[in-house]
């Protein structure tokens, strides 16, 4: 195969991963909406609509496979491959998180919160910073930018802490909150597993562009 042509295989790759990742981005937004609005129908949308992200893992895995079998590809190109199969099974992963949380929100159904939601979107909106830019440190092959966004994941266990002995205190003084107060720490856990996700993110980048395999942020 002529070398502009894999190239150019390789580049469709890489966009059907990044449009993945927008539909993952856009999955994590709109189940906090779901859960700060009480949104029931959109909380359902959410989880129909995590099947479209399934789809696109399995279309990119199926076109990784179909390029190691008939391409022979170089080392670097090697990498590059495993790297979008990698990547799409987090990504997936982490769609799956963002249908938890809508899951969560039908299960509370019209119970108010326990609290004002001041944390979980700063959980939220740090996870999906820290993915759009793990995504865009893959495409520059920036392994310097993987290595320190995967430190910022301590912001994100940093407010996970907060929440948690927020909703502990609720629950010590009054037995009544344990169950709304669960519901959100369980959001809360499936926020602090997206954004460890994102780091993964950036260990398969480091991978791809050194050849080595680090543990990033252990």
């Amino acid at each position: 195969m002529p070398r502009e042509t894999l190239d150019e295989q390789l580049n469709s790759l890489q966009k059907d991963l990044l449009a993945m990742g927008d539909l993952v981005d856009r999955a994590i937004e709109r189940s906090i909406q779901a859960l700060a609005n009480r949104d029931l129908a959109l909380a359902e949308k959410i989880i129909q609509e995590d099947e479209t992200i399934n789809r696109a893992q399995r279309d990119l895995d199926e076109k990784c496979l179909v390029l190691l079998a008939t391409q022979q590809p170089l080392a670097s190109d090697l990498r590059a491959i495993i790297a979008v199969s990698n990547i799409a099974t987090e990504l997936e992963r982490i769609g799956d998180y963002a249908k938890g949380i809508a899951k969560i929100t039908i299960m509370m159904g019209d119970q108010p919160l326990l609290k004002p939601l001041i944390d979980v979107p700063r959980m939220a909106e740090k996870g999906r910073q820290l993915l759009r830019q793990q995504l865009e440190a893959f495409i520059n092959r920036d392994a310097e930018a993987a290595r320190r966004l995967a430190a910022e994941d301590d912001v994100v266990d940093g407010l996970y802490d907060q929440v948690y002995r927020e909703l502990m205190f609720f629950m010590m003084q009054d037995p009544k909150t344990i169950g709304r107060a669960t519901h959100l720490l369980w959001v809360a856990h499936n926020l602090e597993r997206i954004a460890d996700r994102t780091t993964n993110i950036g260990e398969r980048v480091v991978f791809l562009v050194t050849g080595q395999v680090e543990e990033l942020n252990p």
